[in-house]
Formats: C-alpha cells, sequence, structure tokens
C-alpha cells in the first residue's frame, strides 16, 4: 500500500470526525495520559472512522491495543523499541513507523524493517522539548539518501509553506500537528496541507 504524502497526527478521535472529510487519507493517533479503557476507546473510534472514511490509521505506541482493536499500522519511538514485541507486532499483520534522530537511532530502526523512518525535528517545534537540535533540510536529504526505498517522514515545525522545500530535499510524507491543531482555521488549514502534498498529482492530472 503507497502511503498518503501528508500526515496529520491527532490526540484525540473529536479530530477526525472533523478533519477526515477534508480529504485526510493517513492519520496517527496519538493518545496520551489517558487511562487503559479510554485509550482502548479512541482507538476503536478512530479507527470505525477511518475505514469509513478511507483512510489508513497509524496507532502510536499502543501496539497491544492496536492488535486487539484489529488496526493494522502502529508507530513506535525509540523508547517504545524497548519494551514492543516486535515478533508479535509482525505475527499480527501490523506494519511499523518509527522515529529516529540520529545515526544511531537511524540503524536500530532499519533492523526492524520498518514501512517508515520518520525523521524530526526538522524546524523547531513547540509540540514537546527535545534534546535534539533541529535536523534541517540537509539532513533530511541525507536521511532519504541513506533509507532508499523506504518511504521518509518529516515531521517538527513544518508549516503549509515550509512543504514544498522539504519534499524537494527528499521526504516522502509530512507529518504535523501544530500547523493544524493550533490554527485558527483547522478545516481550510487541512485542504490547504492536502493541496500542497498533492501539487504533483493535480499537475499531471490536469
Amino acid at each position: 500500500m503507497t502511503l498518503d504524502p501528508f500526515y496529520p497526527i491527532f490526540d484525540s478521535s473529536d479530530w477526525l470526525h472533523w478533519l477526515l472529510p477534508c480529504g485526510v487519507k493517513l492519520v496517527q493517533l496519538r493518545v496520551k495520559d489517558r487511562s487503559e479503557v479510554e485509550t482502548r476507546r479512541e482507538i476503536r473510534t478512530a479507527k470505525g472512522l477511518c475505514d469509513a472514511a478511507g483512510c489508513q490509521l497509524v496507532i502510536n505506541d499502543y501496539w497491544r491495543l492496536a492488535i486487539d482493536e484489529g488496526c493494522d499500522f502502529v508507530h513506535l519511538g525509540q523508547e517504545d523499541l524497548d519494551s514492543a514485541d516486535l515478533t508479535a507486532i509482525r505475527r499480527a499483520g501490523l506494519r511499523l513507523g518509527v522515529s529516529t534522530h540520529d545515526d544511531a537511532e537511524l540503524e536500530r530502526a532499519l533492523a526492524t524493517g520498518p514501512d517508515y523512518i520518520a525523521l524530526g525535528p526538522v524546524y523547531p517545534t513547540i509540540l514537546k522539548k527535545m534534546k535534539w537540535d533541529p535536523q534541517g533540510l540537509g539532513k533530511v536529504t541525507d536521511w532519504k539518501r541513506r533509507i532508499g526505498e523506504v518511504p521518509l517522514v518529516a515531521i517538527g515545525g513544518l508549516t503549509v509553506e515550509r512543504a514544498p522545500g522539504v519534499l524537494a530535499a527528499g521526504a516522502d510524507i509530512l507529518s504535523v500537528v501544530t500547523d493544524i491543531t493550533l490554527n485558527a482555521e483547522p478545516e481550510a488549514r487541512t485542504r490547504a496541507w492536502v493541496e500542497v502534498t498533492h501539487e504533483n498529482e493535480l499537475q499531471e492530472s490536469r
């Protein structure tokens, strides 16, 4: 399955009710600081919404719940890899995305046989405190050269205005959080993201 080039991340299924109709076809649910019961409910709701909309759902971190709820894609950070049962994940047929920030993490991620590699933060980000400096577009180009055919997800400080440059640097997929969730008009911003990330496809269809 080819992954869509636009990849927003939301912390609640509430966003999906609102924004899936704007053209989102790949989305991550990143639930934090909720009970297992609440998290399971969020995953179940998100899966139902994504199934109905023809959108690929990626579950952040909660691989056991993802398996239980019949999901087919999970994203793991480097800390998550410490405790995740990769054999169980693959046995369940889940696809896998992995976060990376430096050379050692990239080597570790590639050893998992990932379905995509994420690199970040490309630019300064307000989402969370990061121990890594912004990676920059040069790192995006280098990472893509090193991972070859594995899809490269760029994340961190991305905006619609920066999107063309990040794609030109080698990213296959652009992941975004606050540029949508903190925007005064999330629906319009989501549509703008869909348009800019599909610009080549739109040009070819004209």
